[in-house]
This record gives structure tokens, sequence and C-alpha cells, in this order.
């Protein structure tokens, strides 16, 4: 049964080994910051680094893994039905609107998203790695300079993965206007067996 996130929220959940999780983009246009911890050990954590070094590549995609900071295998991906994740970018925080945005007030973010809700699960601030988020389209120029596209994700696109160790995992609906075309909409999940 899919599961809703709704517009700049986020959840945490428990995932099985072997059990599959499809995160599904409803209305198009909408990342989905992603970060995974090891459920016996959560100071073992999803990695960037290990995962763009061990796969060999900064796109991530259909065949891929998702690599922990002990350099063991979190997760494969099964489909990628939009096929553009990032895994260069930090979850949006307050900082990141005040900085980026020049905006002094309260905004809600990834970040604030992905810790509370990983509090229960004892997983700090402090804790949290850099997410991989999916849907999220950035690009880079010659001279390597970043840029944050609209996401290419269309209504109804997914990426299906399968837990290769017990996880907790943690899930937001972004809350970057740039990141997502400057709207704010759900994100879906569903844990198959």
């Amino acid at each position: 049964m899919e599961q809703v996130i709704e517009k700049q929220t986020g959840r945490a959940f428990r995932l099985q080994k072997g059990q599959k999780l499809k995160i599904i983009d409803p209305q198009g246009e909408q990342v989905s910051d992603m970060v995974l911890f090891n459920a016996e050990d959560p100071r073992e954590k999803i990695s960037s680094g290990k995962t763009l070094d061990f796969e060999e590549s900064i796109l991530i995609t259909k065949g891929n893994f998702l690599w922990s900071n002990r350099s063991r295998r979190m997760m494969e991906i099964l489909e990628d039905t939009n096929g553009r994740n990032d895994f260069l970018l930090a979850p949006c925080s307050p900082e990141t609107f005040q900085i980026m945005y020049d905006n002094p007030d309260y905004h809600p973010s990834c970040f604030e998203n992905l810790y509370t809700n990983l509090k229960p699960f004892g997983i700090e601030p402090d804790d949290v790695p850099t997410a991989f988020n999916i849907f999220m389209n950035v690009q880079f120029d010659e001279k390597g300079k970043l840029s944050v596209d609209p996401p290419l994700s269309k209504a109804g696109d997914h990426v299906l993965f399968e837990a290769k160790m017990d996880l907790i995992v943690a899930l937001t609906a972004c809350s970057a206007e740039d990141s997502n075309n400057g709207s704010f909409k759900p994100i879906h999940y569903e844990i198959i067996e």
C-alpha cells in the first residue's frame, strides 16, 4: 500500500534485508532526499563518497548500488524510470535558505525533516549524512560550476530499491524551491515484500 509524505515533510521507518522500497513522484518535478542507516548499528550510514567511488559515476541509477561509510552495499537500484538523481548536494537546511536564498525567516528544510523523524531511532542531527537526492537534476558546466535545474521526473516516475541489509530509512518531500521547479508536492512510497 502506498504511503504519502506530504509536501515539505519527512518520514523514517525500518526496512528489512530483501524488502523492496519504491519511491514515487506522483505529480512530477518533486525531489525526495533519502538517507540510510544500518538498523543494527546506525554509525554505519549511506556514503556519497564511497558510492561515487565504487560505482565510478556521479550519475547513480538502475544497476548501481548505494554504499555505506564502511564500504558495504546498503541498497541496489532495480528500476529507475526517470534516471536522474543527485548524490553531490547536502540536504537543504535552515542555513541553506539564509545563505543561498537570502531568506532570514524560518523555512522548512529536508535536514530538519530528516533529523526530527530519525530522533526516535536515536539518530542525532550531526549523524545525518549527504542524502541520495531522488529525482534531483543537478548539472555542471565545463568549469565544474553546479546548477540545480527542474527535475525531469514526470507524474508516476519511480525508483525501486532492494535493501541489502536491515535499514533505517528516512525520506523527505524536498522543501527547496530551486530543486522542485518552484513548487512543493508530496512523495509516495511503498514497501514491497
